[in-house]
């Protein structure tokens, strides 16, 4: 049995089945100048050249059912393999345009895609930022109490040169071991090094894991009237001149 196409103003509607195309002419639905088509037809044809194939013997005036053809070269449509005839006017599915994105929404999906690159970008900077600024931190906490230190190197020097031995934490004139706590030292202690240099032995207490503990020696040299600085801490705390 064959299945019929026929124009519906600038639409194709079927298929139908050849009786349901009689029906839809005896109705007035469709006109003799309705444009139809099935597979084997060349081309669209008006309904008037297939009337005797369809068994139209009745034909009815041109009526409101009549259409106008559509365009010239309007090639003959694939028939769908499953969906059945929904009835007459039935039209195929068209499928709605798609609006272009509006400004706005392309501002979104912009802003989207900068902050996918920005955020671990961000993360990155601040996984190295961060340290950095602690050890910054650390090294002026550190640097404060070598400061603290300097007004005693001047006052051991003073005692080497006029009793011509070093100093000591019994010796009048100098500090108790805890008297510079608030300044980021836990004790201060005066005597005499290994090497014969005269100095000054400090803790450090600044209140940061990395360091607290740590010693802190400040070595006099009187016969080169010189002071070195040096720590068992880690170099990147202390200052450059305190650095082995």
């Amino acid at each position: 049995m064959s299945e019929w196409f026929h124009a519906e103003g600038s639409r194709q509607v079927g298929p139908v089945s050849a009786e349901d195309m009689g029906e839809l002419f005896r109705g007035n639905r469709i006109g003799l100048d309705t444009l139809v088509w099935r597979e084997g037809l060349p081309a669209w044809q008006p309904l008037r050249t297939v009337v005797g194939e369809l068994g139209l013997t009745a034909v009815p005036a041109v009526g409101p059912g009549a259409v106008p053809p559509l365009p010239p070269g309007l090639p003959p449509p694939a028939p769908p393999a499953t969906a059945p005839y929904a009835g007459a006017g039935a039209a195929l599915p068209m499928q709605a345009a798609k609006k272009p994105l509006s400004g706005c929404a392309m501002t979104a999906v912009i802003g989207g895609a900068a902050l996918l690159v920005l955020v671990p970008v961000g993360a990155i900077l601040a996984a190295i930022a961060l340290p950095a600024y602690n050890d910054y931190t650390i090294r002026a906490k550190v640097a404060q109490s070598v400061a603290a230190l300097q007004p005693l190197q001047v006052q051991v020097a003073e005692f080497v040169n006029r009793e011509g031995r070093c100093p000591t934490s019994a010796d009048p004139d100098f500090p108790a071991h805890d008297h510079y706590t608030g300044q980021g030292l836990s004790s201060v202690q005066f005597g005499q090094f290994e090497n014969d240099h005269c100095g000054i032995e400090a803790t450090l207490a600044v209140g940061e894991s990395g360091v607290d503990g740590n010693l802190l020696w400040q070595e006099y040299d009187p016969q080169a009237s010189r002071w070195e600085c040096s720590s068992d801490g880690a170099d990147k705390y202390l200052p450059v001149h305190c650095r082995e």
